[in-house]
């Protein structure tokens, strides 16, 4: 259980993470990657499940 909640807390940090690193990105920055604003959420949330 206690393990369970570690993870959990593990990923969501990483999310807020790579919200906060691909926030602060300009657009321009965001689209030489082949992002828009919209898909900052997304991204976040599939990396950081690996």
């Amino acid at each position: 259980m206690v393990k369970l909640i570690t993870e959990k807390v593990s990923a969501w940090r990483r999310y807020r993470a790579s919200v906060r690193e691909l926030s602060r990105l300009t657009d321009r920055e965001l689209a030489e990657l082949g992002l828009s604003r919209s898909d900052i959420e997304a991204v976040a949330r599939v990396s950081a499940t690996f």
